[in-house]
């Protein structure tokens, strides 16, 4: 596996990483475990909150630096690369200020006589993530399971080498001790050796179906915790009474953000039958007003695909969509421009035999379905192996919050496409996974929740 820095908007390569040798490896394990066996001993969370809240200094000290990194790596907006990086110094602002309470002994309400629950921490953790969020899929587990007490082993994407070490590099100059987080270059052999490794205590994934199908596997062949997050064919639904202001205004940023390549990106919009012509006509304009070019351009808004293996990916199921009976409402046509660019593309009639309904298309592309009742919009959301996340547009809260009931979704939006905040739970259910971040959920997941019981005499 060669991990190299290729900008997806001029095709050069930016810079080539050498892979972590076994000895780097079984180095880096022995180092953070024994910073795991000092936290144990001397629990200093007071200087883990001091060392977090410099790590959001730095980023926001040095957020176009670190933008213009992911910029050219993955071929994110510059905008939304320094939003991204002051989303992560957020999350840094966030875990210090509720440290204390998240990590508070719970009182046990019993009769029998005194019981408290400790929340410890566990050991050593493999974090593999990928490359849409460079900075942020790093943070969103790193910062609260710093604050717990796990040291953390990061395996990034192939394809963001630079991202996920300049992230590293934040963190040790915040001053944390070695091991706290070690950006490795590693195989999937190694991988694999780190989870079976008596000293590493769980993996957290964000990816694939079957990157996560392996690593659960290799994680429960060991008795190892796991969590999962992989990726979304998240419903738009639109209801009777929605704000169309509202939906004109969200509707084509929910699928174009960070050039469709997002987990939870609105991708399958769910219209009523009185509003389809016209919903299609605003995303086609929406969609025919973007402008391609120079990620690090502020007057660019839609930037090219991370790489040209997701381009061709993207091209094939669309191919696979039209060839099985989908209709190209809009786009798919080739863009005559250097880079990874797809052109903006709305897909009609897609029946529930189409290869595509059930597949996730991470890129610039809208699936529109027509339907004829909200229950209908209902049933077809659920209709899905995925279970991330939805939106749901709506006049009348209570309304939009009973439909957002029936939804089997880990997370749902109302009057709003996806958002991702530090006290905000993330996560799904059925082939999205399991497990949650973020939030006093996220630095739950990696500890011991200790039982200390004395019986009355």
């Amino acid at each position: 596996m060669a991990y190299q820095s290729i900008n997806p908007f001029t095709n050069q390569v930016e810079k080539t990483f050498e892979n972590t040798t076994d000895e780097e490896l079984e180095q880096t394990l022995t180092t953070a475990h024994q910073l795991y066996l000092d936290w144990r001993k001397y629990n200093d969370l007071e200087e883990r909150k001091r060392q977090i809240l410099k790590l959001g200094q730095i980023l926001r000290e040095r957020r176009v630096e670190y933008a213009t990194v992911m910029s050219k790596e993955m071929g994110k907006l510059i905008s939304e690369a320094e939003g991204e990086v002051d989303l992560c110094a957020s999350f840094c602002d966030y875990y210090a200020a509720h440290a204390d309470e998240f990590m508070q002994p719970k009182i046990i309400a019993t009769t029998s006589g005194r019981a408290k629950v400790l929340k410890q921490s566990l050991g050593i953790l493999v974090a593999i993530e990928p490359w849409n969020f460079p900075f942020y899929q790093i943070a969103r587990v790193f910062i609260p399971n710093f604050i717990v007490g796990n040291p953390m082993i990061l395996k990034d994407a192939s394809n963001c080498p630079a991202s996920a070490q300049a992230f590293a590099d934040a963190v040790k100059e915040a001053g944390v001790p070695a091991g706290s987080l070690t950006n490795l270059f590693l195989s999937y052999d190694q991988v694999n050796k780190a989870i079976a490794d008596k000293r590493v205590a769980g993996v957290c994934l964000t990816g694939s179906e079957r990157g996560g199908a392996t690593v659960a596997k290799e994680a429960g062949a060991n008795l190892k915790k796991s969590t999962l997050e992989l990726g979304g064919n998240d419903a738009f639904i639109i209801l009777d009474d929605a704000d169309w202001d509202l939906v004109e205004k969200v509707a084509p940023a929910a699928r174009l953000y960070n050039a469709g390549q997002v987990c939870t990106s609105s991708k399958r919009f769910i219209v009523l039958e009185k509003d389809y012509d016209r919903f299609l006509k605003m995303m086609k304009d929406a969609f025919s007003k973007v402008k391609m070019g120079d990620p690090l351009d502020p007057l660019t808004t839609l930037a090219p695909l991370s790489s040209k293996k997701a381009k061709e990916k993207l091209q094939k199921q669309v191919d696979t969509a039209v060839e099985n009976g989908a209709k190209v409402y809009y786009g798919n046509k080739p863009v005559d421009m250097e880079g990874q660019f797809f052109m903006p593309t709305i897909l009609t009639d897609i029946t529930p035999d189409n290869p595509i309904f059930d597949t996730e298309m991470f890129g610039p592309v809208a699936l529109v379905y027509k339907v004829s009742s909200e229950e209908e919009a209902i049933e077809l959301a659920n209709n899905s192996s995925y279970g991330l996340g939805n939106t749901i547009f709506s006049n009348d809260s209570e309304h939009a919050e009973r439909v957002a009931a029936k939804i089997e979704t880990g997370m749902s939006w109302i009057n709003a496409g996806w958002a991702s905040l530090p006290e905000l739970p993330f996560g799904g259910v059925k082939n999205s996974g399991y497990g949650r971040e973020l939030s006093s959920y996220g630095i739950d997941e990696f500890t011991n929740k200790h039982l200390i019981y004395e019986a009355r005499q």
